[in-house]
């Protein structure tokens, strides 16, 4: 499959190497010319260097022949026009737009094949929001994910020192909580994945990956944790389109205050939240944030532009006292060097959500959802069973039955409004939704020839 992929900035570069591992044929272009030489020094890739929204720049880089095009710039209009020339000029088959503008992104009249040919947006800031949103609905959790429209969630949680997670093999688990069906997809131990057994013990420090109904997930996080009260204060720092449209979303269930340290900025956010406290100030300003009562605060959310302002910010918060404290983090480097901190609770790559969504559009099989995990390390993934015994290698077979390839495990099955704790005996049936947990990303081909229909696996 051959992938197109415009803007070599974070979300580019970033989906470049995930794609490039995964042995897609990938082109990448970029006006800058320091930027695709770092890519492509390291990644086995083409370059292309000129203006990506031209028709010239476009051949060249293969628009006739190309799959998929993925228009990741840093704006909206030249990721606009780039997919109006692909699909005019070159009739590129699928066509996916970044496109960070709500004015853009909120007006489904623009799109279509009839209008403005873009078949699917990614507007990673309203992710970002809407995963902060989760997160301070259930504290504790480094990351809470959706599958089959919200029917089913994955929780991440980190085993604590005397903590009811610690010590216990994985069969008690139904034992401990038999009101609700859950089992543990994946444990990361020191960076390392495991596929857990029912033999598996948990130790200290592990992330541990649950999945369960949407309605249980609360009720396994509250007998697997120490038990956490529910946020009621929310700092957020940065009032940009995050911060912004995270306080528009979430200002009637929480007391929200909002430092902005930009007057003119700060003064249009009052006007446009209805309950929230904007403050005009820095977000690393410490007698600022001792004034404003930030030792009282349950949650802090640093989600302004800048990497080193919102790392400093949620040092400073979590010293002073905060329980909970969400970063947003756009370098890759800081990312690594930052998720483990004993500070910063959970750290959010932007990048790392729009690459998430991006993957679902160039799997070979009908994958439904990806979220990426660790850093790219390990996927999340929804796939859709179809065919029948005869066309099929998962149709009409009980997942004990089912070749999965190393490193892969089934966490659930949703058929229809049901959702199925995945179990040995559980039979596949035609356009049941599975998801899994793969930890080891050189079997995601493996994995899509084995819900492809007809195709042999070997």
């Amino acid at each position: 499959m051959q992938i197109l992929i415009l803007g070599a900035g974070q979300v580019g570069g970033i989906l470049a190497d995930s794609l490039a591992k995964e042995r897609f044929d990938v082109t990448l272009v970029d006006k800058d010319p320091s930027r695709l030489k770092a890519v492509g020094e390291r990644l086995d890739i083409k370059t292309i260097h000129g203006e990506a929204s031209h028709p010239d720049v476009l051949r060249r880089a293969g628009a006739e022949e190309a799959d998929i095009l993925v228009a990741t710039t840093g704006s909206d209009e030249v990721n606009i026009v780039a997919c109006q020339v692909c699909y005019t000029k070159f009739q590129t088959a699928k066509r996916i737009a970044r496109l960070r503008a709500a004015a853009y992104a909120d007006d489904n009249a623009l799109f279509g094949e009839d209008h403005v040919p873009i078949d699917f947006i990614i507007n990673p800031e309203r992710a970002v929001t809407n995963q902060v949103k989760e997160l301070l609905a259930h504290p504790g959790a480094l990351e809470i994910l959706d599958f089959a429209q919200g029917k089913v969630q994955l929780a991440a949680m980190r085993a604590y020192s005397g903590g009811p997670l610690v010590g216990r093999a994985l069969r008690f688990l139904t034992s401990d909580i038999p009101e609700v069906e859950t089992r543990v997809a994946a444990i990361f131990r020191k960076g390392n994945a495991i596929i857990p057994t029912g033999d598996t013990v948990i130790e200290e420090d592990d992330e541990a990956f649950f999945i369960a109904a949407r309605e249980d997930i609360t009720s396994v996080m509250g007998e697997l944790r120490k038990a956490e009260l529910p946020n009621k204060k929310v700092v957020i720092a940065g009032g940009g389109n995050i911060g912004y449209g995270l306080a528009k979303a979430i200002e009637e269930d929480y007391d929200i205050k909002i430092v902005e340290r930009d007057i003119s900025r700060a003064n249009w956010l009052e006007d446009g939240l209805s309950r929230s406290i904007v403050i005009n100030g820095s977000a690393t300003d410490r007698d600022m944030l001792i004034e404003e009562n930030i030792d009282q605060c349950d949650a802090f959310c640093a989600v302004t532009n800048d990497d080193d302002i919102n790392i400093m910010s949620s040092l400073m918060a979590k010293r002073l006292g905060v329980k909970q404290v969400i970063t947003l983090i756009g370098k890759r480097a800081y990312v690594d060097l930052m998720h483990d901190s004993p500070s910063i609770d959970v750290v959010i790559s932007p990048q790392q959500v729009a690459t998430s969504m991006l993957l679902s559009h160039v799997r070979r099989a009908d994958i439904a959802r990806v979220h990426s995990l660790r850093r790219g390390a390990a996927e999340a993934i929804e796939v859709v069973a179809h065919g029948t015994k005869e066309s099929s290698k998962v149709v009409g077979r009980r997942i004990c039955d089912i070749y999965l390839p190393s490193g892969t495990t089934i966490g659930a099955i949703v058929r229809g409004d049901k959702v199925l704790i995945a179990h040995d005996e559980v039979m596949v049936q035609a356009d049941d939704h599975i998801i899994l947990f793969v930890v080891d990303k050189k079997q995601i081909t493996s994995i899509e020839k084995l819900f492809q229909v007809g195709l042999k696996l070997f």
